[in-house]
C-alpha cells in the first residue's frame, strides 16, 4: 500500500533551562531533540508505531541530517516543529521540518533528516514497505 505524500506532524515545545545555555539561548542539540520528537509522532502516522518496533526490531535510523540555524529561541519561549515527509525512495526516506516561535511565527530552523529501516541487532538494511 502506497504511502500519502502529504503527511505531515506539528508538536510545540517550551524552552526549559536543560534546553539553553549559560546565555539563555537554545543549543543546537536542543532543537534536534525537538526535532526527534515530531518525527516520532510523524513516523507514527507512517505505520511505525513505537511498541511494533521495539517487538519486531525495525527501527527508522538517521543516516543524515541537514539543519539550518537561522534565528535564536530563548527561554521561556514555546515552539512549533512543523514536521513533513518530503520524499520516499526504495530503502530510505526524507523527512523536513520547521522550527517557528509562536507568539511571532518567526522561522528559526530548518531541517532535512533522511532515515533508513534497519533490522537490530543485526544492523541490516530493510526496504521500506510502502
Amino acid at each position: 500500500m502506497p504511502l500519502p505524500t502529504d503527511l505531515h506532524h506539528s508538536t510545540r515545545e517550551e524552552v526549559m533551562f536543560f534546553d539553553t545555555d549559560i546565555g539563555g539561548v537554545v543549543h543546537n542539540l536542543a532543537y534536534l531533540r525537538m526535532i526527534e520528537t515530531c518525527r516520532t509522532k510523524l513516523a507514527g502516522l507512517m505505520g511505525m508505531d513505537l511498541t511494533e518496533m521495539a517487538t519486531g526490531k525495525v527501527f527508522p535510523v538517521v543516516v543524515r541530517s541537514e539543519v539550518d540555524y537561522k534565528r535564536s529561541a530563548t527561554l521561556g519561549d514555546t515552539l512549533r516543529i512543523d514536521g513533513r515527509l518530503a520524499e520516499v525512495q526504495r530503502a530510505r526516506f526524507w523527512c523536513a521540518f520547521e522550527v517557528r516561535r509562536d507568539r511571532d511565527d518567526l522561522l528559526l530552523v530548518t531541517a532535512r533528516q533522511c532515515l533508513a529501516l534497519v533490522q537490530m541487532p543485526e544492523g541490516k538494511p530493510v526496504r521500506l514497505p510502502w
